[in-house]
């Protein structure tokens, strides 16, 4: 699909739109779409969008400020009607061969009224206020940040009348997008349509920049999809026996199964550990309840010093088959990374929990890191664990049922409202998942 994306401005330019603008775009890209910017004010920002500067679509440009100076007092000029023929004649040229176009901003603010009301001619299917001809596009989203007739600071620039009345009526054919309900109820009062007639599209956020991942990072994330989990444990060790990773990895396929979840823990008072009593055996999910997609990443190849670390590794991988979690327990070795520690520490930061079933410690330094990264600790009740993390961690003994573990996991992490939040975001706040799920299929018209 040949999508174009219109606005006063793109990036670098600093703003929300233009934020929105950039990923939107690059997300598109990703995508498959065809993505061409068009805008007054910017520069190319990636070699996969294309991005077309075209001044006068600027609400800065001295031909724009004349004509709003003008409009603000309430004249309509020939100056407005001659802005406005030359910016329709530009805009036919570069949406000729669009099949989608967004539009931010220009179907409800007044920063360029001239570019508004050339946009509104060009679309169909009713006649134009201005009484010019009128063009096609197979899907056209309004995006609306700003709603001038719904702002005091506006109204004093707003008159009766076209075109100001473009700026106030819903334009036919086109959909409408609001960033959040509460603008969605604005907007619906302005043009007196239903709520359910107006899309809410929110923005996001780009965990990548936000955390600076490296390459390798970002590689890991694509290649294995782990924002597709819906719970990551860590455990950031050499693969060797004393690790207990089997333990790890049968306490993995317990939290696959969703059994409704008891009542969240009270929180330990001073002195008292946070260690496990027995849970009840819930074994594995009935009939109609789908696999809950929770993942482990084991982060370190096989012990260089024992030969027998090799067979111990093969082992695990059998096992691994055995539970069924091929596609759930990611050993890191077998795409051939051994994480740098600029990775490590993403890792950290990308995960839900650190799980750390080790049968033997000298000191345990995972269990520090954690900390840092302010990951809850499930860990094995050995002295150096119990030393290292005091109350501060959950412990379970060696010989625990994993199905006992999987259920302290669950309601601990149920019970926190930070990952409760993280999940919330990652699910839906991601720009990925913003345009994979509410941008395309409004593009698609489904």
């Amino acid at each position: 699909m040949n999508v174009a994306i219109l606005h006063y401005a793109a990036p670098p330019t600093v703003g929300g739109v233009e934020q929105t603008i950039y990923y939107h775009a690059r997300e598109l890209t990703r995508a498959g779409h065809h993505v061409r910017i068009l805008a007054g004010a910017g520069a190319p920002f990636d070699p996969r969008v294309e991005v077309v500067i075209a001044p006068e679509f600027s609400s800065r440009h001295p031909d724009v400020l004349a004509v709003k100076a003008q409009l603000d007092r309430g004249e309509v000029t020939s100056d407005f009607v001659a802005l406005r023929e030359r910016l329709k004649a530009l805009l036919a040229r570069l949406l000729s061969n669009v099949d989608a176009l967004i539009a931010h901003n220009l179907f409800t603010l007044h920063k360029n009224l001239p570019l508004t009301a050339a946009l509104y001619d060009l679309l169909p299917p009713s006649p134009p206020l201005s009484g010019a001809g009128e063009r096609s596009f197979p899907a056209v989203l309004a995006w609306h940040h700003d709603l001038a007739w719904d702002s005091a600071r506006y109204r004093k620039d707003l008159h009766e009348g076209y075109p100001w009345d473009l700026l106030r009526r819903p334009w036919p054919g086109v959909r409408h997008v609001t960033v959040s309900a509460a603008q969605q109820a604005r907007l619906a009062a302005l043009y007196d349509l239903p709520p359910e007639h107006i899309a809410v599209v929110p923005p996001g956020v780009a965990p990548a920049r936000f955390f600076r991942w490296t390459e390798m990072t970002r590689r890991l994330v694509s290649e294995l999809r782990l924002w597709d989990a819906d719970l990551l444990l860590l455990l950031p060790a050499r693969i060797t026996r004393r690790k207990n990773v089997e333990m790890a990895l049968r306490i993995l396929a317990a939290l696959r199964t969703r059994p409704s979840s008891p009542q969240p823990p009270s929180p330990a008072t001073a002195g008292e550990r946070r260690d496990i009593s027995p849970l009840p055996q819930r074994g594995r999910a009935a009939g109609g309840e789908g696999l809950f997609d929770a993942r482990l990443v084991v982060t370190g190849p096989p012990g260089p010093h024992n030969p027998a670390n090799a067979a111990y590794l093969q082992s695990l991988l059998d096992l691994r088959r055995e539970l069924g979690l091929e596609g759930a327990a990611h050993f890191l070795y077998e795409l051939g990374i051994t994480p740098d520690d600029d990775t490590l520490a993403d890792l950290y930061h990308l995960t839900d929990a650190l799980l750390f079933p080790s049968a033997q410690e000298g000191f345990g330094i995972p269990v520090l890191e954690a900390g840092l990264a302010r990951l809850p600790v499930f860990c094995s009740d050995i002295p150096p664990l119990r030393e290292t993390g005091g109350n501060e961690v959950y412990a379970f003994a060696l010989d625990a049922d994993p199905a006992d573990v999987a259920g302290l996991i669950r309601r601990i992490l149920e019970a926190n409202p930070a990952h409760i939040l993280r999940r919330r975001v990652l699910a839906h706040y991601t720009w990925e998942a913003i345009v994979r799920h509410r941008v395309i299929p409004l593009l698609e018209r489904r």
